[in-house]
């Protein structure tokens, strides 16, 4: 098993895409990449702890190789936008990858040049090293299935579904 931690972008989002793939294990929404231990979901919000909202994403790489969910990652949010994505503005939401030793941080550089290749440039995705990560609190864990009619819900994350459900058919869980 493998597990990377990345922040693109609301955390309901990206929890929501890679739970729909087949060889991820698990995926548990958090923070990291801030300075406030044990922060919550309010203090992380408020944009003074340092703190994105991240996954980590727990797969098989012999199921789902390690390069598909990094440049899943980066169809999923835009990586040209500084702690922003869409509407949700702040540090908060910034694009980010935090690498837990030298191999994952080269595995991490090629997919932000892939990226950045198929973005035309511009990429401001923040490469740091692992930190402390906290878990976000219960309710947000498997946010969209247990939240399906909410109104962000439906208007974002959803569209990110369907768009990786079209556009990495081969990886789909089977239902």
């Amino acid at each position: 098993m493998r597990t990377f931690h990345l922040a693109g972008g609301c955390f309901w989002c990206l929890d929501a895409v890679y739970r729909v793939l087949d060889g991820v294990e698990d995926v548990i929404s958090g923070y990291t990449g801030g300075s406030l231990p044990n922060p919550s979901y309010e203090q992380v919000c408020a944009g003074t702890t340092g703190h994105a909202e991240a996954v980590k994403v727990v797969f098989d790489p012999e199921i789902i190789p390690a390069d598909v969910i990094l440049d899943m990652f980066f169809t999923l949010h835009d990586p040209r936008q500084l702690n922003r994505q869409g509407a949700d503005i702040g540090t908060q939401y910034r694009s980010a990858m935090f690498y837990a030793d030298d191999e994952e941080r080269a595995l991490f550089e090629s997919a932000i040049a892939r990226a950045d290749a198929t973005w035309g440039g511009g990429i401001v995705t923040e490469l740091s090293p692992l930190g402390y990560w906290y878990d976000a609190e219960e309710y947000h864990q498997d946010f969209f299935a247990k939240n399906p009619g909410q109104g962000y819900c439906l208007a974002v994350a959803l569209p990110k579904v369907n768009k990786i459900r079209q556009s990495y058919a081969p990886y789909l869980r089977s239902r």
